[in-house]
């Protein structure tokens, strides 16, 4: 469906009550399914191997597990999935993530942006889309898969696709002008109706996170267009570590936010421990008012708490 359809420039948003956002990114469900000989032509097998050498000992179900049992005790209002549900993006893998998503909440309260290993081969990211249905789904312009949006009240969430297949040893995304371009029209769109636009992006876009092996590829791109038409969050995964950057945009600095990998072990040596964000949205007359708790486990100590709390608005 259009969003121009639904929404005129004009036409301002409803007041809403307070609204809560989770932000949960990363997800790697474990363990592998069997795979066989043909599953591992081409970039499957280096990912294989990376996963037995070095990833099934930092990414753990029981961890995820108990962090997505924590998040859904908030009652959040809505949660927002920054992609990589997958490893290799088998079919059953892909299948098993459409399974974990129904039991995290409904397509109604959920949303998806898809990451790298989402994408991996090929064909992969298409069948996660027909899997996944309306959680991959939301309101567009142009009738293209990406960007589509989710209206929460006064809150407008925008899922963007960095998510495309790459050669081995590389996990680079790709944001291209035909999606900025789409993206710009919806940010005005929402922007001019007053809505507090939450950008969702698997990779970083801001600089001081880009490397050549597995960065954004129209990071540049993806910027220019929060400059010209603001945002209010940006909220990406893929770094599997918890960050606070900001990105210029159009009347204020927009917060770029990222979460460590939410089946991340205690332990690990490439990773922070898995964490969720919970973010608390409200309007009080004409200002926005954010709120931000990372919520996850330390390096140290059995439990889950609240690491930070910092107001963003």
């Amino acid at each position: 469906m259009s969003i121009e359809r639904f929404l005129a420039p004009s036409v301002l948003a409803q007041p809403t009550a307070m609204i809560t956002l989770a932000h949960i990114s990363d997800i790697h469900l474990s363990p592998l399914p069997e795979v066989g000989f043909r599953d591992l032509l081409g970039k499957r097998l280096t990912g294989f191997l990376n996963w037995k050498l070095k990833r099934h000992g930092e990414m753990n179900t029981e961890t995820l597990s108990r962090l997505v049992a924590h998040m859904q005790d908030q009652k959040a209002d809505f949660t927002a999935v920054t992609g990589d549900l997958t490893n290799l993006a088998l079919d059953s893998e892909v299948e098993r993530a459409g399974r974990w998503l129904r039991e995290l909440g409904g397509a109604d309260k959920t949303v998806v942006c898809p990451g790298n290993h989402d994408a991996y081969v090929p064909g992969a990211l298409e069948y996660a889309q027909d899997e996944w249905g309306d959680y991959l789904k939301g309101e567009t312009v142009e009738g293209q898969a990406f960007p589509f949006v989710r209206r929460v009240g006064e809150v407008a969430i925008i899922s963007c696709s960095s998510a495309v297949p790459t050669a081995p040893f590389f996990a680079i995304g790709r944001f291209e002008e035909k999606q900025a371009a789409r993206l710009k029209r919806i940010l005005k769109l929402l922007g001019d109706a007053g809505y507090f636009r939450v950008v969702l992006i698997h990779h970083p876009p801001n600089a001081e996170l880009q490397h050549p092996a597995f960065g954004l590829k129209g990071h540049r791109t993806f910027r220019r267009v929060i400059t010209e038409e603001g945002a209010e969050l940006v909220l990406h995964g893929h770094t599997h570590r918890s960050s606070i950057h900001h990105i210029p945009g159009k009347n204020h600095e927009v917060p770029v936010i990222g979460v460590a990998a939410a089946s991340a072990a205690q332990g690990g040596t490439l990773d922070d421990p898995a964490r969720y964000n919970l973010f608390r949205i409200e309007k009080s007359g004409d200002e926005w008012r954010c709120t931000m708790r990372e919520y996850g486990f330390q390096r140290l100590g059995a439990d889950i708490v609240m690491r930070m709390q910092m107001r963003i608005y």
